[in-house]
């Protein structure tokens, strides 16, 4: 049971996060907000380490953050270029789904025997996932982009273009290369936490994850500077990010992957109730639907 209320923690963090996120692209490109949100929070993972690991960390823990922090990065420069592409409807569920679905296929295959009603509802979160992630295109869904393991490759119609990305040319296979991205970040995190591990993982996923970012901010000669209004909502977002890791992988430390990892991924619950009630921006049918059979799914996994 504190797996999962971890989990759901992390998804409703990870979700706030990313709305605070996508304001901040609202006013700036998406590579500076993205790389400052990673490095604001740094003092903050400080104390998340400090709280939870009683000793030092071992090479395995921090190449395998490493790993995933990577994994994330890459997730979420596929992401930005393939939402660039305009076709919001067939990108976000495609990604939202396969970040769930390849950690549950993860958990199963090592061994986790989740019981039936288990399986029903993370069947119930993956369905839930799809809907909730049936958005309009606008700069704020562009932004939200989940657990981030690093910047993307910025925000417009540029990136896209450049791909020569369209709903029929290549659009479901980098959408697909996206979520299997996150699935990763999801899985090593998941599969790597013991609970004397405490969060040392997560400073390898930072390292990773700055280090690329810092990379391609040196390629493109992008600016790192934000006006007052990004930076705050940089800041929040950074912060959100990071104890919503720390959610995930205590959850993970504590219950079996293949249910732990799609119910983290029901963040896009938070986001859309965030756009309704702040934005007043209108939710569709399947959205609402998919925040009931969101709660369906959490439900069944307690029971």
């Amino acid at each position: 049971m504190l797996a999962l209320l971890l989990a759901a923690g992390s998804a409703l963090i990870w979700g706030t996060g990313d709305f605070c996120g996508g304001k901040a692209t609202q006013r700036a490109a998406a590579l500076p907000v993205t790389v400052m949100s990673q490095l604001v929070a740094i003092p903050v993972l400080v104390v998340c380490v400090a709280l939870t690991s009683t000793g030092g960390p071992t090479i395995g823990e921090f190449a395998w953050g490493a790993v995933a922090g990577m994994a994330g990065f890459i997730g979420i420069v596929l992401l930005y270029r393939g939402l660039a592409a305009g076709a919001m409807a067939i990108f976000a569920p495609v990604t939202a789904v396969t970040a769930a679905v390849v950690p549950l296929g993860v958990g199963l295959l090592f061994g986790d025997r989740p019981g039936l009603l288990a399986l029903v509802g993370v069947g119930c979160a993956v369905t839930a996932i799809a809907l909730m992630s049936l958005t309009s295109s606008s700069p704020l869904k562009v932004a939200a982009t989940g657990p981030s393991g690093g910047p993307g490759g910025g925000s417009g119609g540029r990136p896209g273009a450049r791909l020569g990305l369209g709903p029929g040319r290549g659009l479901i296979g980098l959408a697909l290369a996206s979520g299997a991205m996150f699935g990763a970040f999801f899985a090593v995190l998941g599969k790597t936490a013991s609970p004397d591990a405490g969060l040392w993982s997560l400073v390898g996923v930072r390292t990773g994850s700055i280090a690329l970012g810092l990379a391609l901010v040196a390629r493109t000669g992008v600016s790192l500077r934000l006006d007052r209004i990004a930076l705050r909502w940089t800041l929040v977002a950074g912060v959100f990010d990071i104890l919503a890791n720390a959610l995930y992988v205590l959850a993970a430390q504590r219950g079996l992957l293949s249910i732990v990892a799609p119910i983290a991924a029901l963040y896009p619950a938070s986001t859309v109730l965030l756009a309704l009630l702040v934005d007043r921006e209108r939710i569709r049918l399947a959205q609402i639907a998919g925040l009931g059979l969101a709660a369906t799914a959490l439900v069944l996994v307690a029971a």
